[in-house]
């Protein structure tokens, strides 16, 4: 089996982790497009969002990802049992989140459901692939916020049921509407129509790790 090489080098990040709130067990941040969530193996992809907020808190540990093009709301723990606890509401798929996309050209729906199935596509590394057959169920939401035009765009909100890798860009993909600015799932034109991927992670409710306080928190997009 042919080893799969990832030579990717992200780009240097200039823009700053914005803190929206604190206490002594959690974060939450609005990560800017363009860092990635963890450090890559690569010693020249050593800047993330994790290495850049161990300098302040050396002990906190990453719940969940975002895409490195993905901007949004993040939930970070600061100790081991928060993460604990966060970890199983991810699982338990008990965590919501929305997520705030434009897509290329006019949806005929304003609201719907995208049911495919999602697995690896080792040929083509780091993308994902539809297979009804080895793919992974796969869900997402959507509700049309805003017609877009010159050129023809549609605006979305995504509310994702499962939480699979490139979920709602391939799913975008998927009913012929790829996401702006998506280097792995647009086309020349599209990726040309957006200085950085239009997606963005608008909202994130999930309950405290300690207080089980029912939390919920927006976070605007700039697009």
């Amino acid at each position: 089996m042919k080893a799969i090489i990832d030579d990717f080098i992200a780009p240097v990040c200039k823009a700053q982790i914005e803190i929206l709130f604190q206490d002594e067990d959690i974060l939450i941040i609005n990560k800017p497009s363009g860092l990635l969530s963890l450090s890559g193996k690569n010693p020249l992809n050593k800047d993330s969002v994790h290495y850049r907020l161990r300098q302040q808190f050396p002990d906190c540990l990453m719940v969940h990802r975002l895409d490195l093009g993905t901007s949004g709301l993040m939930v970070v723990a600061l100790n081991k049992a928060a993460n604990a606890h966060l970890n199983k509401q991810f699982q338990n798929r008990e965590v919501k989140k929305t997520y705030i996309a434009v897509l290329d050209g006019h949806l005929k729906e304003a609201a719907g459901f995208i049911q495919a199935a999602i697995a690896k596509d080792p040929p083509n590394f780091p993308r994902m692939q539809i297979c009804l057959d080895t793919g992974k169920p796969a869900v997402s939401q959507y509700q049309v916020l805003e017609m877009l035009q010159a050129p023809a765009r549609t605006r979305v909100l995504f509310t994702p049921e499962t939480g699979r890798t490139h979920q709602l860009r391939i799913h975008s993909l998927e009913i012929g509407h790829a996401i702006l600015g998506c280097d792995l799932y647009g086309d020349e034109r599209t990726l040309k129509l957006a200085p950085r991927l239009l997606l963005h992670a608008f909202s994130l409710s999930f309950q405290h790790p300690v207080s089980a306080e029912a939390l919920s928190f927006e976070c605007e997009c700039s697009f």
